[in-house]
C-alpha cells in the first residue's frame, strides 16, 4: 500500500540533519524526494564509520534513504537552471541556505515561484530573516546555547553544557515536517502554495520555554522563569542497589500507590508531600525522599513492585541496550536491510502506524549522483544533454 503522502514530489536541497530528516519523514510517508547535492555532496556523506564506501558514511545513511541522489553544481548557470526545471516539476521545495545565499544563487522564492506558482517553499535555517540575527549561520550547539538549553544544563552540571543529542536540528526537522504538511493540506484546499519559514532559533525557544516560561507567562512576571520540578538538581535516574531505574511518582494517585508499595505511610502522611502542589513547592525533599527509598531495593524487585502499577516507572537503558530492547523488538522497531554496495544495515522504522497508508522504508541511501541521470531525463535533458553536464563538472552520472 502506498503512503499517505504518494504522489507529492519534493524537492530537497539541504544538508547535515536538519533538512535531510525532514525530507526522510516525508519520504517515509511515501512522498518522493528528490535530493540536489553539490559535486562534492551532502557534508554528512563522510561522517560516522563506513564500509565501503568513504562516502556512505553512518550519519548520512541514518538521514537519507526513500530520496534520489542528482548532483548539480548550483553555482553554476546552467546548474541554477537544472534546479529551477526541476522545481517546475514539483510541489514542495525545502532548503536550509541562509536568505541571502538563495538570492544569491538565483533560486529565492520569487524565482521559483515565477517556474512554479502553485510551489510549497520551505526555507529552514538558524534565525528568522525578520531579525538581526537573521543571516548568521548556525548548528545545533549554537542553536543550544542561543535557546537556553545550555543554561539549563548549568543548574545540574554546574556550567552551560550541550545535550548529548542534536536536539535542535530535530526538534527544527519536526517543525519542519508539521509545516509543510499543514501548507500542503492549505493547498488542497484553496489552490494556492505559499512560502514558510522555519527558523531554528524561534522553534526551539519555542520547546524550551512551553514549560519554562513559568513566572513570566504573566506580565507583570509574578515569579521566575524555569519549572521548578525540571530546576532541581536531585531530578535524576535512581540509583538502586544493583543499577539505576526512572521512577516519578507525579500524581498523587502515583504518590499514593508508590509510598504504600514502599510501606512507606510516613511519606504519605508528611505535610511537605500531601499533595501534587506541596510536592513540587518542596521538590528538592520530595526527590530526595524518593531516592532514599529506591536505594533499598535491587531494580529488578522495583520493577516486580510496581510494574503492574500506575507509577510511571523504566530502566535505564542504554545506545547498545536499545537494539535489544524487548518492547523494540516486539514492535518491530529495527529492520535490517541489504544495501546495494554497503552490505546489511539496521534501520529504526517510521515511528507512525497506518492503518491504511502505512509508511514504510523503500529504498535506502542513494549513492552521490546516483539518480542523475534518470531524474534530469525526466525534467526534459536528452542524453547529450546530460552527458555534456557530466562533461563541465556541473552534474555527475553514474
Amino acid at each position: 500500500m502506498a503512503g499517505p503522502l504518494a504522489g507529492v514530489r519534493i524537492l530537497e536541497l539541504t544538508s547535515v540533519v536538519l533538512g535531510p530528516w525532514a525530507c526522510q519523514m516525508l519520504g517515509d510517508l511515501g512522498a518522493e524526494v528528490i535530493k540536489i547535492e553539490p559535486p562534492g555532496g551532502d557534508t554528512n556523506r563522510n561522517l560516522g564509520p563506513h564500509r565501503h564506501d568513504k562516502q556512505m558514511c553512518s550519519l548520512y545513511l541514518t538521514c537519507n534513504r526513500n530520496k534520489q541522489s542528482v548532483v548539480l553544481d548550483l553555482k553554476a548557470a546552467e546548474g541554477r537552471e537544472a534546479a529551477l526545471r526541476l522545481a517546475a516539476g514539483v510541489d514542495v521545495l525545502i532548503h536550509n541556505f541562509r536568505p541571502r545565499a538563495m538570492q544569491r544563487l538565483g533560486l529565492d522564492y520569487e524565482a521559483v515561484q515565477a517556474r512554479n506558482p502553485t510551489i510549497i517553499y520551505c526555507a529552514t535555517y538558524g534565525y528568522s530573516k525578520d531579525g538581526p540575527y537573521g543571516d548568521k549561520g548556525a548548528l545545533d550547539d549554537s542553536i543550544q546555547a542561543a535557546s537556553g538549553i545550555a543554561m539549563l544544563q548549568s543548574m545540574v552540571e554546574g556550567e552551560p553544557r550541550y545535550l548529548p543529542t542534536i536536539v535542535a536540528d530535530k526538534t527544527t526537522a519536526l517543525t519542519v515536517v508539521q509545516a509543510v504538511l499543514a501548507a500542503l493540506f492549505h493547498r488542497e484546499r484553496s489552490g494556492e502554495g505559499q512560502a514558510l519559514e522555519v527558523p531554528m532559533f524561534e522553534s526551539m525557544v519555542s520547546y524550551v520555554m512551553t514549560e519554562h516560561l513559568w513566572g513570566l507567562t504573566f506580565e507583570p512576571p509574578i515569579g521566575q522563569a524555569g519549572y521548578t520540578r525540571l530546576m532541581s538538581q536531585q531530578r535524576r535516574p535512581y540509583k538502586t542497589q544493583d543499577g539505576y531505574l526512572a521512577v516519578l511518582p507525579y500524581w498523587d494517585n502515583h504518590w499514593k500507590t508508590f509510598c504504600e508499595c514502599a510501606g512507606r505511610p510516613d511519606l504519605l502522611a508528611d505535610p511537605r508531600f500531601i499533595n501534587m502542589r506541596e510536592r513540587l513547592n518542596n521538590i528538592d525533599a520530595s526527590y530526595a525522599a524518593t531516592a532514599e527509598v529506591i536505594a533499598t531495593k535491587t531494580t529488578q524487585a522495583w520493577i516486580d513492585l510496581l510494574g503492574e502499577t500506575n507509577v510511571p516507572m523504566m530502566v535505564v537503558n542504554t545506545l547498545d541496550g536499545l537494539i535489544d530492547d524487548p518492547h523494540l523488538k516486539a514492535s518491530g522497531f529495527w529492520q535490517l536491510f541489504e544495501h546495494p554496495t554497503e552490505g546489511t544495515l539496521r534501520m529504526s522504522k517510521p515511528p507512525i502506524n497506518f492503518e491504511k497508508t502505512p509508511a514504510e522504508i523503500r529504498s535506502l541511501a542513494p549513492a552521490l549522483g546516483e539518480n542523475s541521470r534518470d531524474v534530469l531525463r525526466a525534467a526534459g535533458y536528452s542524453p547529450e544533454q546530460i552527458e555534456a553536464l557530466a562533461a563541465a563538472g556541473i552534474t555527475t552520472i553514474r
